[in-house]
C-alpha cells in the first residue's frame, strides 16, 4: 500500500532553517500534485504549500511570505519543504499529502501520519 512518510522535523531554534522530507513508499503516485499541510494547536489544518506533478505551479499559504520553498524529485519520489527564518509560531504537526490529480488545486486525499515540529525561542 502506498504511504507518505515524513521526516526531518522535531525541534529547531528560532531563526534557524529546516528541511522536511516526504517520501512515497510502497508504490507510486504518478501524476499527482503533492503538498504540505499543518495543524497548529487549537487551529484547523491549513495548507503550507503545494506543487504540481511537473513542478511548474506552486501554491503557498499566505503566512509563508517567502520563507518556505517546496520542491519535488519525481525520480526519487520525494517532496521537500525548506523552511527558513523559523519562528515559534510555526509550531504544528506537519503533514505530507497527495492530491487526486496533477493540479495543486485538486483535492488532497492521501495523507502521511504527520510530524510534530517545534521552534524554540
Amino acid at each position: 500500500q502506498v504511504r507518505l512518510v515524513e521526516s526531518g522535523g522535531v525541534l529547531v531554534q528560532a531563526g534557524g532553517s529546516l528541511t522536511l522530507s516526504c517520501e512515497v513508499s510502497g508504490g507510486d503516485l504518478v501524476d499527482r500534485a503533492m503538498g504540505w499541510y499543518r495543524r497548529a494547536p487549537g487551529k484547523e489544518r491549513e495548507r503550507v504549500a503545494a506543487i504540481t506533478w511537473f513542478g511548474d505551479e506552486i501554491d503557498y499559504g499566505d503566512f509563508v511570505k517567502g520563507r518556505f520553498t517546496i520542491s519535488r524529485d519525481n525520480g526519487k519520489k520525494t517532496v521537500l519543504l525548506r523552511m527558513n527564518s523559523l519562528k515559534p509560531e510555526v509550531k504544528a504537526v506537519y503533514f505530507c499529502a497527495a492530491a487526486t490529480s496533477r493540479h495543486y488545486y485538486a483535492e488532497f486525499v492521501r495523507w502521511g501520519r504527520g510530524m510534530q515540529m517545534t521552534v524554540s525561542s
